[in-house]
C-alpha cells in the first residue's frame, strides 16, 4: 500500500480540537487495510512531523431495520488518533 493511500481524511470535530490542544493528538479516517506502522509513516511523510504514538480504532457499520430486514446505513471504517511529539503540530487543524 502507498503511503498517501493510508490517510483518507481528518477528523475535524468538537472532540478532535480539545485532543489537539490539551494532548497534541490529531485524528485521520484511514484504510481499513493499514496498522499502526504504516499510518505512522504516512503521518511523518505527508506532514513533516515526528509521531510519539498511534491509537487505531475501527468504528461500527450504521445500520437501521426494513422491516425483517437490516440494511447498513454506512459502511465500517478505521480511525486513528496520531500523537505527536512536543513542539510539532500539523498546519491543516491550525485555526479551525
Amino acid at each position: 500500500m502507498h503511503l498517501y493511500d493510508v490517510l483518507r481524511r481528518p477528523i475535524i470535530t468538537e472532540k478532535t480540537i480539545v485532543g489537539v490542544d490539551e494532548t497534541n493528538s490529531y485524528t485521520f479516517e484511514v484504510d481499513m487495510r493499514a496498522n499502526k506502522f504504516q499510518i505512522k509513516e504516512a503521518v511523518e511523510t505527508a506532514f513533516d512531523v515526528t509521531v510519539t504514538g498511534v491509537n487505531v480504532m475501527v468504528m461500527p457499520a450504521k445500520t437501521t431495520r426494513r422491516g425483517k430486514r437490516v440494511v447498513i446505513r454506512k459502511p465500517k471504517w478505521k480511525k486513528a488518533v496520531v500523537a505527536l511529539a512536543p513542539g510539532n503540530s500539523i498546519q491543516l487543524f491550525e485555526g479551525v
